[in-house]
């Protein structure tokens, strides 16, 4: 797959299509692949981990075009990135909203930093599965149907694979980051576990917390390989 001289990063080569809109009202936007769909990205389901859109961002707008190019959604939660909350415009973490066996009613909780305890309150929604973010990512997978979604996370620094794949594992080898099978918490309604009870593998990257241009330099050559499909 061609690659854009570094002049034009400024800018994606293509637009991309709406699948949906979010409770404000914003674009939910997916650049599309033009053949048969093998892998899904998408990034910031959790608004606050706006890294996550920068740097597949940055790997997207190298490509030339979108010709054998996995589908990419740089921000299923726009309404809390531009708010840089976790959760959407209705105090939901879309990541606790999906339609799972262990999704309950009452409040989730997370943590305001990585070294505080999880004690913010937020909202796993009105019912599974109630948000309109939620309802257009399930949507999008259901029309692609991609052989395995790669959710875009922070601050773990892992690669959460239940399944141990063969992209789980290379990865991990090439981010040096372990592989787990899971965060080690329960994470009711997330969608890695709606990914499990429907048969849709789901790999959950965790970028670590370090300095914003030594992530870019760390892992978007890593995005730009799954783009590319020439990840070791």
């Amino acid at each position: 797959m061609p690659l854009r001289p570094r002049t034009a990063w400024g800018t994606h080569a293509v637009p991309p299509t709406t699948y949906g809109r979010s409770v404000l009202g914003l674009p939910l936007e997916v650049w599309r692949p033009t053949d048969r769909c093998e892998l899904l990205i998408f990034a910031a389901i959790h608004g606050e981990e706006p890294e996550t859109t920068w740097a597949l961002s940055r790997a997207l707008r190298q490509l030339e075009g979108q010709a054998g190019q996995p589908p990419v959604v740089l921000a299923a939660n726009p309404d809390g990135l531009i708010r840089g909350t976790r959760a959407n415009a209705n105090g939901v973490d879309l990541n606790r909203n999906f339609p799972t066996s262990t999704w309950r009613a009452g409040p989730v909780t997370c943590r305001a930093t990585i070294d505080l305890p999880s004690d913010v309150q937020l909202s796993p929604g009105s019912a599974p599965g109630s948000e309109p973010e939620t309802q257009a990512l399930l949507a999008l997978i259901g029309e692609l149907k991609p052989d395995v979604v790669i959710a875009l996370h922070a601050p773990l620094a892992c690669i959460d694979d239940a399944n141990a794949s063969a992209l789980g594992q290379r990865l991990a080898a090439r981010t040096g980051m372990p592989l787990v099978r899971d965060v080690g918490y329960p994470t009711p309604g997330s969608f890695g576990t709606w990914g499990s009870e429907n048969g849709v593998p789901v790999i959950t990257y965790e970028y670590p917390v370090i300095a914003n241009e030594d992530l870019m330099a760390m892992h978007v050559p890593v995005l730009v390989e799954l783009l590319t499909g020439t990840l070791p």
